[in-house]
Parts: structure tokens; C-alpha cells; sequence
């Protein structure tokens, strides 16, 4: 398992639920829930260099058929822009099925009633993701997901101007 926090990061259309690892990556723990439009990936940059974050796992919420929706596209589409304002921090994109139902319902066996659920699902879905991911890295032994490259970056470390140097 490599050292380091990670953050987990949960993307709605509205808001934003980010979780942390602990420096081991054991144990994600909520973070944040930050209002997703203007001044959101300032916002989750500030939070990464607050925790030292040594990557970001953002969702991507696939069918159980694993097809991408429309909620694929744009989570995608964020942890590209999230990637090019973090670079050279790595943003990987993590399959987050059933994230934000698991969240529901294990905030509703811990009391939390439906309509306060609102403000903490989202943190709550980026726990269970960023725990999949870590669960999943220590298992395989692998970092989890896929990587995200910065726009103007093609795989191999090339920008679209020539080699890297």
C-alpha cells in the first residue's frame, strides 16, 4: 500500500462530497461537502493542499451495466479539470456504483433521518467510495481506477505542443 492521504471525491450536480484517507490509507473519514458551480475545484484544491493529498479518486458512477450515463460524462469531465488545476498531483477515475445508495442507507440505519440526509450524503458517498478504492488497492496491490490525464496531456507524458522534457 503506497503512503500518503488520498482524497475521495464525490461529484453530483449540485454538490460535491470529499472524503480523506488517513496518511496509511486505512480509513476514509468525511471532509466536506462543497457546493458544486463557481470556486469548487479552488475549494477541493485548498482542501488537498490543507491534507497533503498525495492523489484524488474521483467517482465515476457507471450502470450496474456498466455503461457511462450522462452523471459519467461530467464526473469525467470534472476530474479533468480537477487534474489540470492539481497537476502534477495524479487524479484517478474510480467506478463508484451504488456510492450514494450505500451512503443512504447506512446514514438511515444510524438514525440519520431523509430530510437531514441532504447536506451529508454527498460526504458520505465520497467515504464509501474512497474506502472502496483503498480496499481495492490493497487487495491488488495496484492504485485504483484510471488515471486522469490534464487537458493538453496525452498518455505518455506527452503535451499536445511535443515530448515532455
Amino acid at each position: 500500500m503506497r503512503a500518503g492521504v488520498r482524497l475521495g471525491v464525490d461529484v453530483g450536480s449540485v454538490r460535491v462530497g470529499v472524503a480523506r484517507s488517513d496518511p496509511s490509507g486505512l480509513l476514509a473519514t468525511p471532509v466536506e461537502t462543497v457546493r458544486r458551480g463557481r470556486g469548487d475545484l479552488d475549494r477541493i484544491a485548498a482542501i488537498a493542499g490543507e491534507h497533503e493529498a498525495v492523489e484524488i479518486v474521483v467517482g465515476l458512477p457507471t450502470s450496474l451495466s456498466g455503461r457511462e450515463s450522462h452523471a459519467a460524462a461530467a464526473a469525467r469531465e470534472f476530474a479533468v479539470r480537477l487534474a489540470g488545476r492539481l497537476a502534477p498531483t495524479p487524479v484517478r477515475l474510480y467506478d463508484e456504483r451504488l456510492t450514494t445508495v450505500t451512503a443512504q442507507q447506512g446514514l438511515r440505519a444510524s438514525g440519520v433521518k431523509a430530510k437531514n440526509q441532504r447536506e451529508v450524503v454527498d460526504q458520505a458517498a465520497a467515504v464509501v467510495l474512497l474506502q472502496a478504492a483503498l480496499d481495492a488497492e490493497r487487495a491488488s496491490g495496484a492504485p485504483p481506477g484510471r488515471p486522469v490525464e490534464p487537458p493538453g496531456r496525452r498518455p505518455g507524458g506527452e503535451s499536445s505542443t511535443g515530448p515532455a522534457r
